[in-house]
Parts: structure tokens; C-alpha cells; sequence
């Protein structure tokens, strides 16, 4: 659909898309733009007039790429884009008022950069918008985290040092597929070379990264994020295996997908929870022992010894209560 921006207009959204879309050809150009190649390529040839460099390379791989050495133009936001921005960061980052956390510094920064109209309404927010810190997020390390994205973007396999929930650390190579935030935690997804299949790792749990020289091709049209559900439970140390008396649709609104993969069993009026934890005890006390439906504990033995802990403790409880 052709859209309303003047020349000039156009060809800064040119600027956008390479910058994004770096190798677009004028052909993709144009069907982005909603105009003709002919059009699409001059304006390129503005961009280059302004001394903007943009390269161009012939051949099925070819296209266009903004060059190296680019200043870009400043940065220009409504209202609407800068409060929603500021709600954004204070929603994923309690600390963002804080002018001494990193990210609070890099949020007064922009605010100081936006007109005075609008900056002032998001300094209004920041200042007065409070945040109270998800309990379960967790933030990983700048570094660490930099430098899986860039092994994911550069396709380029790493190795790891990993230790897990329990203590146990191990190094391994990865193909590092993708990086996925689930709930204020960030997740690798990768296929690891030491099991020989996929598995989701905690980045806050990651030790060290060091990038190899082997590339790999990570698998085409994936929905990471489901598969990052699916790959939770698999592949820590201790096998679990819960048997529910309740059809798997009853149970499966209260099973997180870290926990295992859910089936049902015989006539669908059970269900079983089958996967691996690093933590029984936190299995049994924080994930098994909420759940309103009865369930039998089937395997394995830690988890089984860790669920009886909590059903003494809480026998315990209701024993105390006629000492004296």
C-alpha cells in the first residue's frame, strides 16, 4: 500500500528498513514502500546525496547495506511512543528510577534528549511511577547475555560453563539457537553437543562464554517460544514422574511448563506429569504441593523423598498445636 510521507520522508524510511534489513534488494524496497523499483532506487540515490553511505552488491545475494561510519539522524518521538516507553522500562526494571542503575542512567539520558513537551511528561512518569520487583525475575549479566546474542546472530557455535540449580557445573558446546525472556527470566535455547539434543538454560546460570570458529544453520520457521516451553523440564538430573487423578485439561491450568509434559493415561479421567528438575525440593514444596488436585508421586526417588519432607512438615504443624 503506497503510504503518504513526502520524498524525503521516504527516503529516511529507506534508511530505516537497511538499517534493519540490511542485503534488501529494490525490489523489497519497493513492496515495503508501496512504489515502483524505479522510485525505490532513487530514493537511495537521495540517501547517497546526503553522503549517507549506501552500498550495493550485485548477484542473488546482493542488495542494498548502509556502510559503516553513519550518523544517524535524531531520533524523533510522540508523546504516546515516550510514555509508553518509560512504562515499558519501569515495568521490566524496578531500578529504572534509580539514576545510578545502568538502566535508570540510559532512561534519563533519552528523557534529556526529548523536546521539552514531551520529555517533561516522561520524566513526570518516571519520577512519580513506581514499580514493585517481579520476585521470580531474574536479570543475567550484561556480558554473558551480549555475548550469546551476538553467537545467535552470527549463527557461530560457543562454549559454556553452566551450573546448575543444584551446584553441579559442567563446560559443553552449543549451537546457540535463540535468547528468550519468559516471565523476567531469560532463557538460552540451544542445541547442546555434550546430550545431543535441545535444551533451554538459564543465562543467570551461565558461567562463561567463549565464541568457537564452526558455524551451524539453526532450524527455519520455529516458533522459539514454544519450543522453549516444551524443553524446560528436559535434561536436568533427576527424572519426576506425578500420576493426577483428574483429566489433563483440569490439571494442565495448574502445571507450569517447566515441570514435564503432561499426557493423559487410560480413559482421560488421569493424567501424568513426566520431566526433570535440578531442585526436588523446591519441585515438591513450591510447584506440587499448591496444586488442588490429589496426586501419587510415582518417580523418581528424590522426588518422592522430597514430597514426604513437606507432608511431614506440615504434619508437624498441625501436631504442634497441642504442645505446650
Amino acid at each position: 500500500m503506497k503510504t503518504d510521507l513526502s520524498p524525503t520522508g521516504r527516503a529516511l524510511r529507506v534508511l530505516g528498513l537497511l538499517q534493519a534489513q540490511p542485503g534488501l534488494t529494490a525490489c523489497e524496497l519497493a513492496a515495503q514502500l508501496g512504489v515502483t523499483e524505479r522510485a525505490a532506487r532513487r530514493y537511495v540515490a537521495m540517501l547517497r546525496e546526503a553522503e549517507i553511505p549506501v552500498e550495493s552488491t550485485r548477484g542473488p545475494y546482493g542488495g542494498y547495506r548502509v556502510g559503516r561510519g553513519i550518523r544517524l539522524p535524531p531520533l524523533v518521538f510522540s508523546a504516546a511512543e515516550a510514555l509508553g516507553l518509560v512504562m515499558a522500562v519501569l515495568d521490566g526494571s524496578h531500578a529504572a528510577a534509580d539514576a545510578d542503575d545502568p538502566v535508570g542512567a540510559a532512561l534519563g539520558k533519552l528523557i534529556r534528549a526529548l523536546p521539552e513537551n514531551v520529555g517533561q511528561q516522561a520524566a513526570t512518569m518516571r519520577r512519580f511511577a513506581s514499580a514493585a520487583p517481579d520476585r521470580g525475575a531474574v536479570r543475567p549479566g550484561t556480558r554473558t547475555t551480549s555475548a550469546l546474542v551476538a553467537a545467535v546472530a552470527a549463527q557461530r557455535r560457543a562454549s559454556i560453563v553452566y551450573r546448575s540449580e543444584s551446584g553441579n557445573q559442567w563446560a559443553e558446546d552449543v549451537d546457540p539457537w535463540a535468547v528468550v525472556v519468559r516471565h523476567g527470566r531469560w532463557y538460552l535455547l540451544c542445541h547442546s553437543h555434550r546430550a545431543g539434543a535441545v535444551r533451554a538454560y538459564r543465562i543467570d546460570r551461565i558461567q562463561s562464554v567463549a565464541h568457537g570458529d564452526e558455524r551451524f544453520g539453526a532450524p527455519g520457521d520455529v516458533d522459539y517460544v514454544d519450543l522453549l516451553e516444551q524443553h524446560l523440564a528436559v535434561g536436568w538430573e533427576y527424572e519426576t514422574r506425578v500420576v493426577f487423578d483428574a483429566p489433563r485439561d483440569d490439571v494442565a491450568r495448574c502445571v507450569r511448563p517447566s515441570m514435564g509434559r503432561l499426557e493423559g493415561i487410560g480413559d482421560g479421567r488421569r493424567c501424568v506429569l513426566t520431566g526433570t528438575t535440578s531442585n526436588p525440593a523446591m519441585y515438591a514444596g513450591e510447584w506440587l504441593a499448591p496444586i488442588p488436585i490429589p496426586f501419587h508421586v510415582e518417580g523418581g526417588p528424590e522426588l518422592r523423598d522430597a514430597v514426604a519432607a513437606v507432608a511431614a512438615r506440615l504434619a508437624g504443624a498441625l501436631g504442634n498445636r497441642h504442645r505446650r
